[in-house]
């Protein structure tokens, strides 16, 4: 058994190995001490092996999962070996295999999954433009695409994904510079072979059971395709067979959403809180969903808005009908509903139960429902989901026919098929039926027979069918019971009468499990043709179920439908943010205009004023109303956004040796040199990390290239009261303020956003209420009017605009440099083909004398 374990074992160096044995998986050597420790299971020791004990450590087959969940939750892969040989025939150890491996991106299992998440796996394959394909395997969806290789560590963290499969060449550290270790998954390598185009093209036009890929838009990316190979080539391997149920592939395309970083979707809490899972965030007020596949959807609409106005508005359109039309009764509907698009893939790859089939049968009525009342509210809206909301009417009668009303969780157990389905089967049944019957009347008789009043008959799965006869009357019993086991206070026996009925009732039990396994998998294989119905009706209920609860929000909120507009700019009155409002008894909203000739609005006011409050409820309306969302305003209109953009907050990166001021430039710097006309820019507080003076000279020059270079729509907030001169100079730029006032030498945030900048700070009354000491407040309130009353003395504080400064242009505006024009003259009179080796060495001379001309 060892030689066999080794050998299997030697497949798979790098994964634990799970051996089945009979009612146990058990580990060995290394893997049995490292599973002990992860699972903290008995370490024990059996055998030997070159002198020295076997560990080993299992696990029982029934509660194999939830210690599979912690093992991928650690992120480890597990390689699932089953006995496939039949032990009653096997001359040796049963034969086993490995039938799957368990990894964190190749999740299929219930169990194993996140009800709202999809596991993504994701393959890259390095190179100029880098290729990269990721896909749900519980979902049966694929996306490609192509990235410049600078662009790979922002790609990679927008995916997001559980599990990366790599060439074996590549080197992960290298590759991975730049990306924060907390948006990587594990690491798996395939051979470089793998990533090979032209047999990747084969493989998926097979598995998608077409000619071409044209159809998909992806015949043009080769490093995705490659990719997309080795992907599959991955699935396969862990699975034990290919992803049949993989339908669809998408180009994914960079100007099909709004773009949203990692670093916006952290700053807005889209996702999580800034304080962590358990904090308030945007998806967690939203996501009311009935079903976890609409929890799913709506978590990828956040993350990735919609920049074509025609589809958000389309989902305004069915979200106003459902608000009009009391949405209140599509609920009821939704709940209970299976997960469509997960049980579809389990039936493809074979791993489905009965209860989940079952589900699917039974929920046939509450569809009809569904698609009747969405037809009543809105026929043209929905028409294309209440299309999709009819269950395949083959597979629906194959289920009804063939499951019981109540089958048993596992296949393996019995009680699935129903009855009457198949005659052999009710054959075996009622054999095995008639047991309980037979054991009552044997009881009796035995009784009668040896007097023996407490004699009972019994069974167990260890040692079948028993008479058990107290220790007390062992001396009654007659002399054709044999006995069977010796119990602390009684004796257990058989009579050849039971061993007969043992075997034919053992034989029919055994037989009729059989068959129904083998009618089971056949039902299975004959719903494979139904899976993309399944899917295409998960989609569409999803669908239904998010706009269901972002009505239910919006008609209880309050919130209003955005218009879009062709034109470039932003209109929200009476602005909210979503989340705040809903954990405040009175929020205060606000009013936001912005346009090509109002485009930098600098916000001045005292900390805790709301400044950065403002400004979030900006770009989560934004992003909101680009989901398909209603938003949280009196009115809204929307032009044409391409990009978000943040900087907000304080926070350095430890790990990348990066300080909290660098982390703050780089942030800064990746939106400069990516914003554009339409983008939505927020800057808050930028340029606080470092000494006053080279803060605010920073500051300044940031502001100015939105202005002049980016011309972005930009929400930014300072201390710097200097910046709001910026306005006197720049038509384009405004000043706004968050209102406070002084109470009995306290402050009181109004949370109003008025027009032009704050008149002071209120630094030492924010301080107060934090709880600084008396003392410390006393002393710096003198301190500031002591340098307050020197400043305007001395009248040394720079006035950063009395001074003429360079504007934050590109260089090629800069004035003319005369010798760099005689040098780029002299090269481009040039004919660099007709040069000879010794005319080249002149020309550097040349060149030379040029640049050193005074």
């Amino acid at each position: 058994m060892m030689q066999q374990y080794l050998a299997l074992k030697a497949g798979h160096p790098d994964t634990l190995l799970l051996y089945r044995m009979g009612d146990f998986y058990e580990l060995f050597y290394d893997d049995a001490e490292r599973g002990a420790a992860l699972l903290g299971i008995t370490l024990t020791q059996r055998g030997m092996s070159k002198g020295e004990p076997i560990p080993m450590a299992g696990v029982p087959v029934q509660s194999v999962e939830q210690y599979l969940a912690r093992l991928i939750r650690l992120g480890e892969s597990v390689a699932i070996c089953e006995q496939i040989g039949d032990p009653a025939t096997s001359k040796g150890p049963v034969e086993r295999k490995v039938v799957r491996i368990v990894t964190p991106g190749t999740l299929t299992d219930e169990q194993l999954l996140p009800e709202r998440e999809d596991p993504l796996l994701l393959a890259v394959l390095p190179g100029h433009p880098a290729g990269l394909a990721w896909m749900s395997l519980a979902a049966g969806e694929c996306w490609l695409a192509e990235v410049d290789s600078a662009a790979l560590p922002a790609a990679m963290a927008r995916i997001g994904a559980a599990e990366i499969v790599l060439p074996e060449s590549a080197d992960p550290a290298r590759l991975f510079a730049g990306v924060d270790p907390a948006m990587l998954g594990s690491v798996a390598s395939q051979p470089d072979w793998r990533f090979d185009t032209a047999r990747a093209r084969k493989e998926l036009c097979e598995t998608l059971d077409v000619a071409d890929l044209g159809a998909f838009g992806v015949a043009d990316q080769p490093q995705a395709l490659a990719a997309a190979g080795a992907l599959l080539a991955y699935a396969t391997l862990t699975q034990g067979q290919a992803p049949s149920h993989l339908q669809r592939l998408h180009a994914w395309r960079d100007d099909a959403f709004i773009t949203l970083d990692e670093t916006a979707r952290r700053n807005l809490e889209v996702i999580e809180s800034l304080r962590g899972d358990d904090g308030p965030s945007l998806l967690r007020i939203l996501d009311e969903c009935a079903g976890s596949a609409g929890g799913r959807l709506l978590r990828r609409w956040l993350q990735q808005p919609v920049r074509e106005q025609a589809v958000a508005a389309a989902r305004h359109d069915r979200i106003e009908a459902l608000i009009e039309g009391a949405h209140r009764s599509l609920r009821p509907l939704l709940r209970g509903l299976p997960d469509y698009e997960r049980v579809a893939a389990r039936i493809a790859l074979g791993s489905v139960r009965p209860r989940e089939l079952a589900a699917l049968r039974d929920s046939a009525p509450a569809l009809a429902g569904i698609a009747e009342r969405v037809t009543e509210l809105a026929p043209a809206a929905f028409a294309d989901l209440r299309a999709a909301l009819v269950p395949p009417a083959d597979a629906l009668a194959m289920l009804r026919e063939t499951i019981a009303d109540e089958p048993s969780a596992q296949a393996r157990d019995g009680g699935v098929i129903r009855d009457g389905f198949d005659a052999q089967l009710d054959e075996l049944r009622e054999l095995d039926a008639g047991c309980g019957d037979f054991l009552t009347a044997l009881e009796a008789r035995e009784r009668e027979r040896s007097g023996i009043a407490s004699l009972r008959v019994g069974f167990n799965q260890v040692h079948g069918f028993y008479i058990e006869v107290g220790r007390g009357s062992a001396d009654k019993v007659p002399d054709d019971y044999r006995r069977r086991q010796t119990l602390k206070n009684a004796e257990r026996f058989i009579t050849p009468e039971l061993k007969q009925f043992e075997d034919r009732a053992l034989s029919a039990r055994e037989r009729a499990l059989a068959r129904e396994r083998l009618l089971y998998e056949a039902l299975v294989a004959a719903l494979r043709p139904s899976v993309a119905a399944w899917q295409a009706l998960g989609r569409a209920v999803a669908e239904i179920d998010v706009l269901a609860a972002l009505a239910a929000r919006g008609a209880r909120m309050g919130w209003v439908r955005p218009r879009f507009t062709p034109l470039p700019g932003i209109e929200i009155r009476g602005a909210r943010h979503p989340v705040v409002e809903a954990h405040v008894e009175r929020y205060v909203p606000n009013d936001c205009v912005m346009h090509p000739q109002r485009r930098l609005l600098i916000l001045t006011g005292p900390n805790m004023g709301g400044k950065s409050t403002y400004m979030r409820s900006v770009a989560l309306i934004v992003l909101l109303a680009y989901c398909g969302s209603f938003v949280p305003a009196d009115a809204c209109t929307l032009g044409p956004i391409d990009r978000i953009f943040t900087r907000i907050g304080a926070s350095d990166d430890l790990a990348g040796g990066r300080s909290t001021f660098m982390v703050e430039m780089t942030e800064a710097a990746a939106i400069l040199n990516a914003a554009s006309d339409r983008s939505l820019v927020l800057m808050d507080e930028i340029g606080r990390g470092t000494s006053t003076f080279d803060g605010l000279s920073l500051a300044h020059a940031i502001a100015d290239r939105l202005l002049a270079h980016n011309r972005s729509l930009a929400l930014f907030a300072t201390h710097y009261f200097e910046l709001t001169a910026i306005a006197a100079r720049d038509p384009h730029a405004v000043n706004l303020h968050l209102a406070a006032a002084e109470h009995r030498n306290g402050i009181v945030f109004l949370h109003e956003v008025r027009d032009g900048p704050a008149s002071r700070s209120y630094g030492l009354q924010v301080a107060r209420l934090a709880g600084m000491p008396t003392p410390v407040v006393r002393a710096a309130g003198a301190l500031l009017a002591r340098l307050e009353e020197r400043a305007r003395e001395d009248g040394d504080q720079m006035d950063l605009f009395g001074v003429d400064l360079p504007a934050a242009v590109d260089d090629a505006s800069a004035p003319a440099d005369p010798v760099a024009e005689a040098v780029l003259a002299r090269l481009l009179d040039i004919d660099p083909d007709a040069l000879t080796p010794r005319a080249a060495l002149e020309l550097v001379y040349a060149l030379r004398q040029l640049a050193i001309r005074d």
